[in-house]
């Protein structure tokens, strides 16, 4: 079975951090991707979806760090789903992407630029990795698996 997330988008907002005891931290935001198309009146509908993120550790010192709202980023994770009963005793969810992998594409974007955007020049450009793997990035994923 597979579950696998790779997404390309905008940053709503500013990541949210929280620390726990032992020194975890966790960043929670959500980001925007676009789809474009035609109907059939010739008329062009663009409909934007909003993804919640969830970077644990090493990646959530990134995000803390380097992301703002409007940044580009590419993201790869898994579907989590959270189930809980509220107070009126009705089953709700939530749905997130906790993330493993994470680049920083370009700057902060708004709707006229693409995922692609050109990287702001070197003085602007954080110096960190482009691409940051977390292996561990799982709290409840802890195995010693050979792949």
């Amino acid at each position: 079975m597979i579950n696998k997330v790779i997404l390309v988008g905008n940053l709503g907002k500013k990541p949210e951090i929280r620390e726990f005891e032992g020194g975890r931290k966790v960043a929670n935001f959500s980001i925007a991707t676009n789809e474009s198309y035609t109907n059939k009146s010739g008329e062009k509908i663009k409909n934007t979806e909003w993804h919640n993120i969830e970077m644990w550790d090493r990646l959530a010192e990134i995000a803390d760090k380097y992301l703002d709202k409007g940044s580009t980023v590419y993201v790869e994770g898994k579907i989590k789903t959270d189930q809980w009963t509220d107070k009126d005793n009705n089953t709700r969810y939530t749905t997130r992407i906790r993330v493993n992998n994470m680049q920083m594409l370009g700057g902060k974007s708004d709707s006229s630029e693409s995922a692609n955007a050109a990287t702001p020049p070197p003085a602007a450009t954080p110096q960190v990795p482009p691409a940051v793997n977390a292996a561990s990035n799982d709290p409840e994923e802890e195995d010693d698996l050979p792949f």
